[in-house]
């Protein structure tokens, strides 16, 4: 059986720390794409929380729900059953408009695809989220974060000029810059070779240490995993084991261990 560390996880039981520690918190959410008995559930019940100032991996294996679990925890889909709280907040007491506010101010987003739009500059594409906010940026936040994620100097360029490594450094410029809640990545190495993976995954862990942000994100590597506090893996929908301080071999044999009683 998984569990953390050798513990064994109940389905639909919590699984996290003190909620007074936790940036988001999960309670009996389900979700479910169609209606009948074809409906597919891509969650059932899961109960969790993800600790605030920490680096959580999302795992597990094709269709497990991670992706669905990432969406409804960020407020890009809403649950069918069950509450999502984020700093605090109901998610579901917000309407599509509040809703949409709330994002853009309290959480950050890293894709895999940068997401970055070609016409603007970089320093333009790092300040869209306050812009779209209605707020200005603050220069020398904005120089801070730029050299936090080494593109001192590139502001003036458009992503075409940019190599992948430098577009998502932009991405995660552009999370960082409203100093959220919660930055959720969803595969932010996927597209990259290896070395430029690690500079990334390396940033991204700086933003917990240094800048003492919440990250959560999904991956399928178990290298870009070791980086993290913690690993929780889904099966099924559900929320099935928990590793903390994750080593790539571990997160190699749970993989491995779901995939086979799947």
């Amino acid at each position: 059986m998984l569990g953390t560390r050798g513990r064994n996880a109940t389905p639909g039981a919590p699984i996290g720390i003190d909620p007074s520690l936790t940036a988001v918190r999960l309670t009996q959410v389900t979700k479910k794409y169609g209606r009948g008995p074809s409906a597919v559930v891509a969650l059932d019940d899961v109960s969790t929380g993800l600790p605030a100032g920490g680096f959580t991996a999302v795992m597990g294996p094709s269709g497990s729900g991670k992706s669905t679990f990432l969406h409804c925890a960020a407020g890009l889909d809403r649950p069918t059953s069950g509450t999502v709280q984020l700093g605090g907040q109901d998610l579901g007491e917000l309407d599509e408009k509040q809703l949409t506010r709330f994002r853009r101010t309290r959480i950050g987003f890293v894709f895999q695809a940068f997401n970055l739009l070609p016409s603007l500059t970089v320093e333009q594409n790092v300040t869209l989220p306050l812009r779209l906010a209605g707020t200005q940026p603050d220069r020398d936040a904005l120089h801070g974060v730029m050299a936090a994620v080494g593109l001192t100097g590139l502001l003036g360029r458009r992503p075409s000029q940019l190599s992948g490594g430098q577009q998502q450094r932009v991405a995660i410029a552009r999370a960082l810059v409203t100093r959220p809640e919660v930055i959720f990545a969803d595969e932010p190495t996927g597209a990259l070779d290896p070395d430029t993976a690690d500079e990334i995954l390396a940033l991204l862990r700086q933003a917990v240490t240094d800048l003492h942000q919440t990250v959560v994100m999904v991956t399928h590597d178990p290298l870009a995993a070791q980086h993290t506090d913690q690993v929780l893996f889904l099966a099924a929908g559900r929320v099935v084991s928990r590793v903390d301080s994750p080593s790539a071999a571990e997160v190699k044999s749970v993989m491995t261990e779901l995939r086979r009683t799947r």
